[in-house]
C-alpha cells in the first residue's frame, strides 16, 4: 500500500529545510576552522571583509545577484532555488552567533574541517534528492551549458576558478580545505543522494519537465547524464 500523497510531499520538504539548514552549519563550520573554503565562501568572505556585511548577508546577496542571471539563460526557479538563497545565509550568521572560534591548535580545527565537509556532501543529497529545483549557482551552470553548447564540466570549471581568483583578491580564505573540499564534495554529495534519493521525487520532475525544454535544446548540448545541483557549491 503506497503512502498517502500529503506524506509524500511533507517528507520532501523536511528533506529539502533540513538540507539547507545543515549545509549552513558546515558554510559556518569550515568558516571557524580557519583552513580554507569553498569557491563561492571564498568569494563570499572577501565580499565580507571588505563591505562590513555579515558572511551570511553577503551569502543571501550574491545568491540574489546570481538568480537574476538566470533571467537572460531563461531558467526558470524553483521552490528550492530560492530557498537556497535565503535559508543558507541566514543558517550561516545563526550558527556563526553560537559556535564561537576555536583554538589555533591544528589538532582541533582539522577534525572540525572534516567534519564540516562530509556534513556538506550529507546536506547536499538531502536537499538536492527532493528535486525542488537547482540552486541558483547550479542553474546559472546548466543555462550557460544550454546557451553555450559547452560542457558542463568546462562551464563548471570556469565559473569557479574565476570565483574563487576574485575571492582570494579580496581577502578570501584559500588553503588546504579548499582543495579538500574540491576533492572530497562531488563523491560525498554522490553517496549522500543515492542514500536520500527519493523514487517518487524523480517520477513528478520527468512528468513534469515541459516537452518544449526537452525539444528545444540541442542534443549536443544535453549532458550524458542528469545534472544534479553539487554545490561547491553555494
Amino acid at each position: 500500500m503506497s503512502a498517502p500523497r500529503g506524506s509524500g510531499l511533507a517528507r520532501r520538504l523536511v528533506q529539502l529545510y533540513g538540507g539547507l539548514v545543515l549545509y549552513g552549519v558546515s558554510i559556518a563550520l569550515q568558516l571557524r576552522a580557519g583552513l580554507g573554503l569553498a569557491p563561492w565562501d571564498v568569494l563570499n568572505q572577501g565580499v565580507s571583509r571588505h563591505t562590513g556585511l555579515s558572511m551570511g548577508t553577503v551569502t543571501i546577496a550574491i545568491g540574489a545577484l546570481v538568480l537574476l542571471l538566470w533571467i537572460p539563460l531563461r531558467q526558470r526557479p524553483g521552490l528550492g532555488t530560492v530557498s537556497n538563497v535565503l535559508v543558507i545565509g541566514l543558517m550561516v550568521d545563526a550558527t556563526l552567533r553560537v559556535v564561537p572560534a576555536p583554538p589555533g591548535a591544528l589538532w582541533v580545527r582539522i577534525p572540525l574541517l572534516l567534519f564540516a565537509v562530509v556534513l556538506c556532501g550529507l546536506a547536499t543529497g538531502l536537499y538536492i534528492a527532493p528535486r525542488f529545483g537547482p540552486g541558483p549557482r547550479d542553474g546559472l551552470m546548466t543555462g550557460l551549458h544550454r546557451r553555450t553548447g559547452r560542457s558542463v564540466r568546462l562551464v563548471r570549471t570556469c565559473i569557479e576558478v574565476l570565483v574563487l581568483a576574485t575571492g582570494f583578491v579580496l581577502g578570501g580564505t584559500v588553503g588546504v580545505g579548499t582543495v579538500l573540499f574540491a576533492v572530497g564534495i562531488g563523491p560525498l554529495a554522490q553517496f549522500f543522494l543515492r542514500f536520500f534519493e527519493l523514487p517518487e521525487a524523480a517520477r513528478k520532475e520527468a512528468a513534469e519537465e515541459p516537452a518544449k525544454e526537452r525539444t528545444n535544446v540541442p542534443e549536443r548540448a544535453l549532458p550524458a547524464e542528469p545534472v544534479h545541483e553539487c554545490p561547491d557549491p553555494v
